[in-house]
């Protein structure tokens, strides 16, 4: 099975990226450094799509509003997990040539296999929603347009763009590229115009602390909304078939290059994430608006305190993250189900499925916003099952050969599991027996 990104027929942009790797892999390229590393660039920014959608806008602007800058540390952390999480993903797909989901269908019984099934398709639903209510939102706060019709423009959109996968896989990941750099263009000139404090941002960025449930659990959803493990099966898809080489001598410089595109797509996720709640603190919480709790206040609340082109910066940042994240939830979603059951079904037919819970959120009058945190929550409970078989399967030398999990690295992994685990039982506890 190969992924959504790779099921078109070879194009010839495809050809010559794939020629350009592999003349860099075997070091008959002549090019420069730059030259070198721009054929391996490309599956990271796609996952990293996932760490910067409208879930991350909800849990960002409500936890900088409420709490100023002090879960600012909590995107760090996320974003160093999530680092080293995608890299693991994509070096599985790059050793075996078989993504997360087919590797747990060959190595586990059959009902284990339907539950993380199921599981791993709750998840990408609760992505789902997240991501086409934040489109929604982005026309809807552009253009004043009824929400139910942002709804049906943004379904539209999404096909459009998913429809660049039959031209091969690059012209898919400059779109999605081009997306990424429109929100991470916005939130700069959003940190120029929020004027934060910059010692309580360093502070605050490098000290952890909590205040009460509600702080833990907006830093559930900032972690669900920044580790999410339905872009954990897609990354180790889109490297699966991609550079295919099973020379271990190039399988590693392969790898070394994907470091690269990680560090630098993920870096730049977490610098968004980072602005995000940088501009919730402080725009709102400064000036003690602290009650800012839906994606609509804050569009209405940035435009006097900030000036009207902030709110028009936002609403624009939103929709690209909407846009480009709904493509790339529809694309991790089809990896799930073509992984664990071996079963295929149309990615439009995927889309026009997935897109009626959130149609039905916008119809009964569910606070959109809200629901976006919800979601991000129940994509942190979805994530030891992907995580902790990412780090069974590459701490294998027999599934892996040279590519294994050094022991370091397999320790660090499973502290991240483990971390994870503890912060949602900690998380019910809260909810469900006070404290």
């Amino acid at each position: 099975m190969k992924p959504p990104t790779t099921n078109s027929t070879s194009t010839g942009n495809n050809d010559v990226t794939v020629r350009s790797a592999h003349e860099v892999l075997s070091g008959t390229s002549k090019k420069g450094w730059l030259a070198r590393l721009m054929p391996f660039l490309g599956p990271a920014f796609i996952a990293s799509v996932a760490y910067i959608d409208p879930g991350n806008f909800a849990t960002n602007i409500q936890g900088g509003a409420k709490f100023g800058y002090m879960l600012l540390w909590v995107i760090l952390a996320s974003n160093l997990m999530a680092m080293l999480v995608q890299t693991l993903a994509a070096k599985l797909g790059i050793a075996t040539g078989q993504n997360l989901a087919e590797h747990c269908r060959n190595n586990f019984p059959r009902p284990v296999v339907i539950s993380m099934w199921v599981i791993s398709e709750l998840a990408a639903i609760a992505t789902d929603l997240a991501e086409f209510l934040g489109a929604a939102l982005g026309f809807y706060l552009l253009f004043g347009m009824p929400l139910w019709i942002a709804g049906l423009i943004t379904a539209a959109t999404t096909f459009l763009i998913l429809g660049l996968e039959r031209y091969g896989f690059r012209p898919l990941e400059a779109v999605i590229t081009a997306l990424v750099g429109v929100v991470a263009g916005s939130y700069l000139i959003e940190t120029i115009l929020d004027k934060p404090a910059w010692p309580a941002v360093i502070y605050n960025t490098f000290i952890p602390q909590f205040s009460g449930t509600e702080s833990v659990l907006l830093a559930t959803g900032i972690l669900g909304a920044t580790v999410m493990p339905h872009v954990i099966f897609l990354h180790s898809a889109l490297t699966q078939d991609r550079i295919v080489t099973r020379n271990p001598q190039q399988q590693h410089k392969l790898f070394r290059y994907e470091l690269i595109d990680v560090f630098i797509a993920m870096g730049l996720a977490g610098l968004i994430n980072m602005a995000m709640l940088i501009m919730a603190a402080s725009t709102f919480f400064n000036n003690g608006l602290t009650q800012i709790a839906s994606i609509e206040e804050a569009h209405r609340t940035l435009a006097p305190l900030l000036g009207s082109a902030s709110s028009w910066v936002f609403a624009i940042s939103l929709l690209a993250s909407g846009l480009s994240s709904s493509s790339v939830g529809t694309m991790a979603g089809q990896v799930i189900m073509q992984g664990f059951l071996h079963f295929h079904i149309p990615a439009w037919v995927r889309r026009l499925v997935t897109m009626f819970p959130s149609l039905i959120v916008i119809f009964i009058g569910l606070d959109p916003t809200r629901t976006l945190v919800i979601s991000q929550v129940v994509l942190s409970f979805g994530l030891p099952f992907a995580i902790i078989p990412l780090v069974m399967f590459t701490s294998r030398r027999d599934i892996m050969g040279e590519l294994v999990n050094k022991k370091i690295t397999t320790i660090a992994a499973s502290l991240v599991a483990a971390l994870i685990v503890a912060l949602n039982i900690f998380l019910l506890s809260q909810i469900f027996f006070g404290g």
